[in-house]
């Protein structure tokens, strides 16, 4: 049993990373990763979410439960970049986990990271074919409808018929195309993701200069509605419920740390990165959800696209296309990051043996791990293809916040255990920032409620099974010990 509580010295980790023939590709500059971060970031949350929470959960306030939200990824992103420059290689949580807590913890987090990267990409691909569909139709192109959706939806046709969906073929054609762009090239990767961030980034303040002018200060009272007498409907309990809510549009910004391995001198870089774009970010998120419950009532704002009930208020009308737009941009971005993030993880777990070699072979001429990339589609097309946003979309909250918990964690024993290690960037207030980090975001685990705690067990379950019956057994840690 000691061998699941093993651990991996930073230097063996370091050494590893620089054995091989081929490595991954040194391109990324500090701006690459703000620009990253950003791009994992501002997505779906942002445009659909704080609506549902203003209307449900915060009121007004939902600027309050960002910033709630912001605190708990702020204090876990100090932690992360105290690690992603003692050990800047591929793998972010799990490799951290390794270094602290032993292999066991590691591969639970590993594949705990599956949630949010891989299971995460196919959420945003469901969405993302839906809104490329609603633009195409007010273009007057509209695509057959069996092939928007997956077998297990009901699909309503204009003349009131009502068929099933075969596949949703949009929604693995976008997996597919990045998928592929990641197989050729990290660098590549990162100049399609810079353009796409520049352009979602204009929509967003676009959205917030023009919205300035029409706030109905009316909107603003009450800020925080009183509680309705049920944990999570308004009061104080509704922003922290909208906090664990919104946090979704949060998620992302940790698949910085992902690309340690192909920083250019991650020492300096990751933290700018890592802290960079959550604060671009927040500072764009209070402002857009104060602007978009300023401009409607916070009790209307409980419908798919809030967004355009704002412009509705406005003589701005074309913008509903262009907000569209923006958000197609975000969703795809947002995949490109996620898949990114997905593939380096299971790169440091092949690396150590604990999955097959096959996801760490590194493609001579692109030196990307193209394979991985490649089954990596092939696991996500299926939930891409036939399972509906209410079954793939409720886990990545609260697996993304079980990792966070997991790294405050290891800043706080890594101090302990290897106090004299050289460390660019500190973590300051060690330990209390470690444990008001790990308070902070198990609070928000406890508000997502016991259905979705359900779905993680489950999930951790299925991930022990694959541990005892293949990653042990081929650990190369556990069978150097031996």
């Amino acid at each position: 049993m000691s061998s699941l509580f093993a651990t991996k010295s930073i230097e063996h980790i370091l050494a590893e990373s620089e054995g091989g023939k081929v490595h991954l590709r040194r391109t990324l500059g500090w701006g690459n990763l703000i620009a990253l971060g950003i791009g994992a970031i501002i997505g779906s949350g942002l445009f659909s979410l704080t609506g549902v929470t203003a209307a449900q959960n915060s009121g007004p306030g939902v600027a309050l439960s960002m910033l709630v939200a912001a605190i708990g990824c702020a204090l876990a992103g100090l932690c992360y970049s105290e690690f992603s420059c003692m050990i800047p290689v591929a793998g972010s949580a799990y490799t951290y986990a390794y270094t602290t807590l032993g292999e066991w913890i590691a591969w639970i987090i590993g594949w705990d990271l599956v949630l949010e990267y891989a299971v995460g990409s196919s959420t945003v691909s469901i969405s993302w074919s839906a809104y490329v569909v609603s633009l195409l139709h007010t273009f007057g192109i509209n695509l057959p409808p069996q092939f928007l959706a997956g077998p297990f939806e009901a699909l309503k046709l204009p003349d009131g018929t009502m068929i099933r969906g075969i596949a949703n073929i949009p929604a693995v054609i976008i997996v597919f195309l990045i998928s592929l762009l990641l197989m050729i090239g990290i660098k590549e990767s990162a100049r399609t993701n810079a353009v796409i961030v520049v352009i979602k980034l204009l929509v967003v303040v676009t959205f917030i200069a023009i919205g300035w002018s029409y706030i109905d200060p009316k909107n603003y009272v009450p800020f925080v509605p009183d509680n309705t007498g049920k944990f999570g409907e308004f009061g104080f309990s509704g922003i922290m419920m909208g906090a664990g809510t919104i946090f979704f549009a949060y998620i992302g910004f940790d698949a910085v740390s992902t690309a340690a391995q192909e920083c250019k001198n991650p020492q300096k870089d990751m933290p700018k990165g890592i802290i960079g774009s959550l604060a671009i970010c927040t500072v764009l998120y209070v402002l857009f959800g104060f602007i978009l419950t300023g401009m409607v009532n916070y009790k209307q704002l409980g419908v798919a696209a809030p967004v355009a009930l704002a412009i509705d208020k406005t003589p701005y009308v074309w913008m509903n296309n262009l907000i569209k737009f923006g958000i197609i941009c975000g969703f795809t971005s947002v995949m490109l990051v996620m898949l990114l993030g997905q593939s380096r993880v299971f790169y440091s777990m092949s690396r150590d043996g604990l999955v097959p070699k096959v996801f760490s072979e590194i493609h001579p001429k692109f030196q990307t791990p193209w394979r991985s990339n490649m089954l990596f589609f092939f696991f996500v097309a299926p939930f891409s293809a036939f399972l509906p946003l209410s079954i793939v979309g409720h886990m990545t909250s609260i697996g993304t916040l079980f990792a966070f918990v997991i790294v405050c964690g290891g800043v706080w024993i890594m101090r302990v255990k290897n106090p004299n290690a050289e460390r660019p960037f500190k973590t300051p207030l060690v330990p209390l920032v470690p444990i008001v980090g790990m308070l902070w975001n198990f609070s928000m685990m406890y508000s997502l409620g016991w259905s979705n705690w359900l779905r993680l067990i489950i999930w951790l379950v299925i991930g022990q099974a694959i541990y005892f019956l293949y990653g042990r057994h081929h650990s190369h840690l556990a069978n150097k010990k031996a």
